[in-house]
């Protein structure tokens, strides 16, 4: 009997998997149906790049940055080939650099046809076509690998000799797309997250079957269904806003491979299968100039860098939505670039993409503020609130908080925590990432996110580190997501409130922080706690790379000449301290060389209750105190 019923169930699963297959097979074909027929046909076709030369002959910052990727791609002409060199379990920089090199001698090819950038692009192609393997343990690697063959293949196609084609086409196939063509292994496990490597992995193999298709239907017509299927995890968290739950630094990331599998699925399919219309995509390029201060220096939440880089992404952005205000800031960064470069373009691997700038460049670029609101809320996994006094004066006001939780992807335990900008100085400061080899190298379980994980340990990512609040010295829940609950962008009321009380569990029993904006000159930072144990200690914190002087119950930072008081309205008597930023002594915590940590603790009182009120005033304002009305009591809406 056991065996009849087995004999049925096999025959029932192979009759399954076939029409399984078969319905794939008729699917995958159809997504091929409107292939264009020959090559280029990935992110530009042939007309486009006959445009491109034409209309850099009118334009001046289009022809002075093909002028200057002519003179990158020259420079880097003698440097010798790739070789396969892992660093601690990644491929990744050499993947990237391939990314960088093809990009630019191939694109100085199409536009100057200079034999010599085919030449050395189709050497670089096929040094990394000869490695054993693009690493598929650590997918990211694999997929920038692809993607760099695949647009090298696909510009320089008709260029190429059958044999160099093959060559290529072999490693692209072998390679890059039958490592991601099983869903079920766990090194594919990117196809079903929702974060940059669903992105990223799907961006890159869809440009590479995109490239061989025409040689290769079947494997890709597989490798297009499973990332018309699959992409929606990825682009999932930028609804409703385009808050990127990952922060501006990942976004980047992410996003850039979004963008370039849009592009390309539109050249070579003529379709975008839908993607910009994704809840929050289009509208994230707006959230992440909300993320950058006057400064020009970005809000670095979760594993993030201050210092912005020049993004290709926002070029198409641009051209997309005919809003060249989303390129504020990007013009006067290409400049920096090709005079720090004395004319060159790329600069290292954050400019790997550069090149694609020009790809995109917009038909009607001119220099104009975004058309963006000055006070803004991003809700989301990760909700973030901004307030700026302008958005053209380089010395504005700027506020930037967050809620969200530790528990999302690079997230860091700093719900609550904040960034605050005036006269061109940014007082309020995260400290962001710290590289990941160099924990990873000393054995730290880096990515790990339970409550006692030894990610936890680390310095940059507790709450400890950040402008937030702590209680008894303990760290944040992983579980706990905090909300911002109200909200105004009304001129006479800007301000928010975000409930933490979750990310404290048992230790409070409401945690609530309120952001209020005093006449474009500060910024009242309240928070009101109920519930905690009579004598715990509450720490308020603020960290800066300013210099602190102290007086009784206040601060004053100064920092290139300019100064923001600090004053502790609330408790009457409290007062401020000063600590290094200086991790535990420890063999895989970095130090944080000039900065330094604002910190404020009070004991919590019988009752259980306690107000922190800590005002931030640019220069000497000596205006009047605003009036610390309890946060339920502040006219602002709910934010939901």
């Amino acid at each position: 009997m056991n065996r009849i019923v087995s004999s049925v169930v096999v025959v029932l699963f192979v009759f399954g998997v076939g029409r399984v297959a078969h319905a794939a097979e008729t699917g995958d074909a159809d997504l091929l149906a409107n292939l264009r027929a020959g090559h280029p046909r990935l992110l530009a076709r042939a007309a486009d790049w006959a445009d491109l030369r034409a209309r850099s002959q009118h334009d001046v910052g289009l022809a002075r940055l093909l002028a200057g990727i002519e003179t990158d791609a020259r420079r880097m002409l003698p440097l010798p080939p790739l070789a396969y060199q892992k660093v601690g379990r990644r491929l990744l920089g050499v993947s990237r650099e391939a990314e960088r090199r093809v990009l630019v001698w191939a694109l100085a090819w199409r536009v100057t046809g200079d034999d010599v950038f085919r030449l050395r692009t189709e050497q670089e192609m096929r040094a990394v076509a000869a490695f054993a393997d693009w690493n598929p343990s650590h997918f990211l690697d694999v997929a920038e690998m692809t993607t760099a063959l695949a647009i090298g293949y696909d510009w320089l196609y008709d260029a190429l000799s059958p044999e160099a084609r093959t060559v290529i086409r072999q490693a692209i196939v072998e390679k890059g797309l039958r490592p991601g063509t099983d869903p079920q292994a766990s090194q594919n496990s990117w196809q079903r997250t929702e974060n940059n490597w669903n992105q990223v992995c799907f961006g890159g193999l869809t440009l590479g079957a995109l490239a061989v298709a025409e040689d290769e239907p079947e494997l890709a017509g597989r490798i297009l269904a499973l990332a018309r299927g699959g992409i929606g995890h990825g682009l999932k968290p930028y609804a409703p806003d385009g808050v990127y739950p990952e922060g501006p630094s990942y976004w980047s990331y992410g996003t850039s491979f979004q963008v370039l599998m849009i592009a390309a699925l539109e050249t070579a399919l003529g379709t975008d299968w839908g993607l910009c219309a994704s809840p929050g995509f289009l509208a994230s390029a707006g959230a992440y100039l909300q993320t950058t201060g006057p400064s020009g220096l970005l809000y670095n939440y979760a594993d993030g860098r201050e210092q912005r880089a020049l993004e290709p992404a926002l070029f198409w952005f641009a051209q997309r939505t005919r809003d060249p205000g989303l390129l504020q800031g990007q013009m006067r960064l290409l400049d920096e670039i090709l005079t720090k470069t004395k004319g060159g373009a790329a600069t290292g691997e954050t400019a790997r993409l550069l090149s694609l700038a020009a790809i995109w460049w917009p038909a009607d670029l001119r220099e104009t503020a975004p058309s963006l609101p000055r006070y803004w809320m991003g809700r989301g996994p990760n909700p973030i609130a901004i307030f700026r006094s302008s958005w053209t004066d380089p010395g504005a006001l700027y506020l930037a908080f967050k809620g969200g939780a530790a528990a999302l992807n690079h997230a860091h335990m700093d719900a609550g925590s904040f960034v605050f900008e005036t006269d061109g100085v940014r007082w309020a400061r995260d400290l962001g990432l710290q590289e990941y080899e160099s924990l990873e190298s000393k054995g730290v379980d880096l990515w790990n996110r339970a409550q006692n994980s030894q990610r936890w340990q680390v310095f940059r990512l507790n709450n400890r580190s950040h402008s937030t609040l702590t209680i008894d010295d303990q760290l944040h829940r992983v579980d706990g997501h905090a909300r911002i609950i109200r909200f105004s962008a009304a001129e006479a009321t800007p301000g928010a409130v975000v409930d933490l009380t979750p990310v404290f569990g048992r230790q409070a029993t409401r945690v609530w922080r309120g952001f209020r904006m005093i006449d474009g000159r500060g910024v009242l930072v309240q928070d009101e706690l109920a519930g905690l144990t009579p004598g715990a200690r509450v720490r308020w914190a603020m960290v800066t790379g300013a210099e602190i002087g102290l007086a009784a119950g206040e601060a004053t930072l100064r920092e290139r000449g300019k100064s923001l008081r600090v004053r502790l309205l609330a408790p009457v008597g409290a007062v401020f301290e000063v600590t290094p930023a200086d991790p535990p002594l420890d063999d895989f915590n970095a130090p944080n060389p000039g900065r330094r940590i604002l910190t404020a603790t009070v004991v919590a009182a019988t009752s259980g209750t306690l107000r922190i009120a800590v005002l931030l005033q640019r220069g000497v304002d000596q205006g009047a105190d605003p009036d610390l009305t309890p946060l339920e009591n502040w006219p602002l809406p709910a934010a939901d």
